[in-house]
């Protein structure tokens, strides 16, 4: 029998989904399951995306252009200036969701065995995109008790080497919530400057900030337009996952240039899910406010909830929709599994995202989580009930 890649063997599973077969099997028993693993929205698309596709006159689906639609492009770019992001239609890539714009980024500006450096705890699939491309993750941890914060620049500079190649940041934060202040781009962007870094910054929970906080773009940052790569996707901002439509925006004309030819091998980014996104542009302005007021008090109730559970530590988070939550366990891992599997509070239980994955540093994050809280405050409320009677009873409870 042939053997399979080492970059495959390598590849890591995904700690949101890896868990899926004990929920299915929790869910054949006849469990309810509260998925608050999954950073899938129940707030329903806008009516201009899925009237798009239900009035469609197209006769057929065809291929876009490797970059997107022109229309879209064009549409997207406008979009972003209205915001205050200066840039052209040229200045973009439309691609198979957020996913691809990292991989199209990574794969065109960094070499195999070069490395980037990014703050722990981060996206999952970082590490999944890093194994792809050939590339090292290097970490610097953000701490709880920080409330996760940007780790100081002191930090992060001890940690580049010649091999370096730039730092990625997901801005707000998945998976802790947290929202990076202007002065703290600002230093990024003086780190990048000086070291003639790729900075590339995820942003696609952009409209996900909290309590009059304001979200402030990498590439609104001056005299690095070549250094800056922004990722970004209509999955949360529209509550479209299933479209997969993502975009990569940058300046640097070589990087768009040498990502086309990714975006090529590949051919085209979904037309059905273009669609809905080019016509997603147009959603009120009152969508936004009311799914910010809902995830405000989604928030507020779950925090409020989670650290009332003896032993359970949860920072406030001020973007996303997403906390890492620190629990009396002696191992996460163990814990998810074992509510799904063992453990049942009327016909109920949870299934939550152990915090390991999240982490690259060796032995982090045993006995944390993270929890999305995309449910709606009544589900959220028999979630967090039945959450806290498992931390009662579970045998591995530390203290």
């Amino acid at each position: 029998m042939p053997s399979i890649s080492d970059k495959g063997r390598a590849m890591p599973s995904s700690p949101i989904r890896k868990l899926a077969p004990y929920a299915d099997e929790a869910k054949r028993k006849g469990r309810r399951v509260y998925h608050l693993n999954i950073g899938q929205p129940d707030i329903p698309t806008p009516d201009v995306a899925l009237n798009a596709i239900r009035n469609l006159g197209n006769k057929v689906i065809e291929y876009s252009h490797s970059a997107g639609n022109e229309s879209y492009r064009r549409k997207l770019a406008a979009f972003y200036n209205r915001i205050g992001i200066k840039i052209e239609y040229s200045d973009l890539l439309i691609t198979t969701g957020g996913s691809e714009a990292i991989l199209f980024a990574l794969n065109s500006c960094v070499n195999p065995g070069e490395e980037v450096i990014t703050p722990e705890p981060f996206y999952a699939n970082y590490n999944g995109f890093a194994t792809s491309a050939g590339i090292k993750i290097v970490p610097v941890t953000s701490y709880i008790q920080d409330d996760f914060a940007l780790p100081a620049i002191g930090e992060i500079e001890n940690k580049i080497t010649s091999h370096t190649k730039g730092i990625i940041i997901c801005n707000p934060n998945n998976p802790t919530g947290y929202l990076y202040s202007k002065d703290e781009i600002l230093q990024l962007g003086e780190i990048v400057k000086k070291h003639d870094l790729f900075l590339f910054s995820d942003e696609a929970y952009r409209e996900f900030c909290y309590d009059g906080a304001a979200h402030f773009s990498a590439l609104d940052l001056e005299g690095v337009d070549d250094n800056v790569i922004m990722l970004d996707s209509v999955s949360k901002r529209y509550s479209e996952c299933g479209v997969r439509i993502g975009a990569l925006v940058t300046r640097n004309r070589e990087v768009i240039a040498t990502a086309l030819k990714y975006a090529q091998a590949r051919l085209s980014p979904p037309g059905l899910g273009q669609i809905a996104g080019e016509a997603s542009i147009d959603t009120p302005p009152e969508y936004f406010r009311e799914v910010n007021l809902e995830y405000t008090a989604r928030r507020n109730f779950m925090v409020d909830a989670l650290n009332r559970i003896p032993g359970v530590l949860c920072p406030k988070p001020k973007g996303a929709f997403y906390t890492v939550v620190k629990l009396p366990v002696d191992d996460a891992d163990i814990f998810a599994r074992w509510i799904l599997e063992e453990f049942e509070y009327k016909n109920q239980t949870v299934m939550i995202a152990p915090a390991s994955g999240f982490y690259s540093t060796p032995g982090l994050g045993k006995n944390e989580a993270r929890i999305a809280y995309v449910l709606n405050i009544d589900d959220l409320k028999n979630a967090m009930e039945v959450l806290g009677e498992a931390l009662r009873v579970y045998p591995g409870r530390t203290i």
